[in-house]
C-alpha cells in the first residue's frame, strides 16, 4: 500500500474529518479521469501538469485510497477511482443542468460546437452555411479542437469527437465509422518510388499525430509486424494532412478529410485496404440534450456524414483499379 495512504489512515482517527474533499482536488481528478492523462487535464483546466498531479495525489491522500494508476496510454482509473469519478461527473452534470434551467434565457440562443480539427477544416467548414441555415436564428460558435469540453462549466454545447466505437464517452452517439488508409502526395511517390507491399510502409517516413499509436494500431489490423515506428509527431490530423500534401511522408486519413484532394490527384491512396480504427461521435451537454436545435444538428450531421462516407466508398470501388497504389488487403 502507498506510504502516504497508510500515513493518512494512521492519522485520520485523531483529526476532524471534512464531509467532502476540497473542490480543487475534485476538479483536477474529474478532468484527469475524463481526459485520460494529467497533461490533457492540465490543458483542459488551464493549469500546469504538476498542479493537476499534485491535486490528484492530495485527493488520494485525503481519501486514503488509490484512484489512478499509470498506463502506457496515459492514466487508468482504479475500481475505486471509477466509482468516485462516476459520482462526481453526475454531480457536475446536475449542477450544469440546474444552472441552465435557472439562468434567464438570452434573446438569441447560442450553440457552441466543438469538432476534431481534421473534420472541422476539411469536411464541416465548407458546410457551415448549410448548417447555419439549418439552425435558423441560433447563433453558431464553431471551434476546431481535439479534446472533450467540460460541459459542467459550459465550455461547449456539442462535441463531434473521434474515438474507439466500443468505448465512447457516456451519452455519446456514433455518427460514422470511416475507413482509414495511408495517403501520400504524387511528389513524394515520384521521389520515393513504388512501395511493393504494406510491410514496406514501416520503412517509409510516417506522419504521426500526437503519438504513434494510430499507425501501430493500423499495422496491427493489417497484420504487419514492426519495430519502433519513426517519423515526426504532429499535434493533430489537420497538421498531418498538410504535411502529406507538402510531400513530407505518408499519413493516415479518411475519405471524409481527403476526398477533394484525392479527386484532384494531389493525394494518392496507398494500397486497397478496408481498415477502420475509430469513429466520429456526437455528444451534447446534459443540460441541452433535449434542445430542438441540438437534435436537428445531430440528425443532420449523422445523415450528411453517412452520405459522404457512402459516396466515398462508391468512388473508391469505381477507381480501385487505378486510384490505389499497391496490392489489395
Amino acid at each position: 500500500m502507498n506510504t502516504d495512504i497508510r500515513r493518512r489512515r494512521s492519522v485520520e482517527k485523531d483529526q476532524p474529518h471534512q464531509a467532502m474533499p476540497p473542490l480543487q482536488m475534485i476538479r483536477a481528478f474529474e478532468a484527469a479521469g475524463r481526459m485520460g492523462s494529467m497533461r490533457k487535464a492540465a490543458d483542459d483546466l488551464g493549469v500546469s501538469h504538476s498542479v493537476v498531479s499534485r491535486h490528484v495525489k492530495n485527493l488520494e491522500f485525503w481519501m486514503a485510497v488509490k484512484l489512478v494508476v499509470s498506463s502506457p496510454r496515459g492514466l487508468r482509473l482504479t475500481r475505486e477511482g471509477e466509482i468516485f469519478h462516476a459520482a462526481i461527473s453526475t454531480a457536475f452534470e446536475l449542477i450544469a443542468a440546474t444552472t441552465a434551467e435557472l439562468r434567464p434565457p438570452s434573446h438569441r440562443r447560442t450553440l457552441r460546437l466543438w469538432c476534431m480539427p481534421g473534420l472541422a477544416t476539411r469536411w464541416l467548414g465548407p458546410r457551415l452555411p448549410e448548417m447555419q441555415h439549418l439552425l435558423g436564428d441560433t447563433e453558431l460558435v464553431f471551434r476546431a479542437i481535439d479534446r472533450l469540453p467540460d460541459f459542467s462549466v459550459g465550455e461547449a454545447d456539442v462535441m463531434v469527437g473521434f474515438g474507439d466505437p466500443d468505448d465512447l464517452p457516456v451519452g455519446a452517439t456514433l455518427l460514422v465509422h470511416p475507413r482509414m488508409f495511408p495517403v501520400a502526395s504524387r511528389q513524394w511517390l515520384d521521389a520515393a518510388g513504388p512501395l511493393e507491399s504494406i510491410a514496406a510502409l514501416v520503412r517509409a517516413p510516417l506522419i504521426h499525430e500526437e503519438n504513434r499509436q494510430q499507425w501501430a494500431d493500423w499495422f496491427r489490423k493489417a497484420g504487419v509486424a514492426h519495430d519502433a515506428l519513426q517519423g515526426p509527431r504532429l499535434w493533430d490530423a489537420s497538421l498531418g494532412f498538410e504535411a502529406a500534401l507538402a510531400g513530407q511522408g505518408v499519413a493516415l486519413a479518411t475519405r471524409l478529410t481527403t476526398g477533394d484532394e484525392m479527386a484532384r490527384g494531389r493525394l494518392v491512396e496507398l494500397f486497397d485496404t478496408d481498415i477502420r480504427l475509430g469513429a466520429y461521435y456526437f455528444i451534447a451537454a446534459p443540460a441541452r440534450r433535449k434542445d430542438r436545435a441540438i437534435r436537428k444538428l445531430h440528425d443532420w450531421l449523422a445523415g450528411e456524414l453517412m452520405r459522404s462516407e457512402a459516396a466515398a466508398a462508391s468512388s473508391s470501388d469505381r477507381s480501385a483499379a487505378t486510384g490505389a497504389v499497391g496490392p489489395t488487403l
